[in-house]
């Protein structure tokens, strides 16, 4: 399982025109499954993203996660993470999980962060063509792999 996470001020994620989700201040994840990936990857995945804290505190220093700053998660799926490009000019992307085991993770991984979370959790559509617009704060970007 890959994570790119990045902490934004505002992101959205648009499917036909329409608003599909939508966050404030918080995290973007970008999120891949490979075959293999596991309840044990996703809840270690889950737990990481609520709890790291990533959000400046009064002395500048990155000491608040997202509970302290009412934050929330925008998921989008992203079978690209897993593009191979280290031959030819066009990746391949046998590493990552078909669809029919990649939706289950992506349905379990979001069930866990909404048990987990205290603000939203909002999500693109697995698979459909999305259009994700984001205001990186910091800008501070990590990519997590479980």
């Amino acid at each position: 399982m890959r994570v790119v996470l990045q902490r934004v001020s505002r992101a959205e994620v648009r499917i036909d025109g329409r608003v599909a989700g939508r966050i404030g201040r918080g995290f973007l994840l970008l999120v891949g499954f490979r075959d293999g990936d596991d309840e044990e990857a996703l809840r270690w995945m889950a737990d990481k993203v609520v709890g790291l804290r990533l959000f400046s505190d009064a002395g500048g220093k990155m000491n608040l996660g997202l509970e302290e700053v009412a934050g929330g998660v925008l998921v989008v799926s992203q079978f690209t993470l897993y593009g191979d490009a280290r031959k030819g000019r066009r990746p391949s992307f046998i590493d990552a999980a078909p669809p029919e085991i990649a939706i289950p993770l992506y349905d379990r991984f979001v069930a866990l962060l909404r048990e987990r979370m205290p603000g939203p959790v909002e999500t693109g559509e697995f698979g459909a063509m999305m259009d994700v617009e984001l205001v990186n704060d910091g800008p501070v970007t990590l990519l997590l792999e479980r």
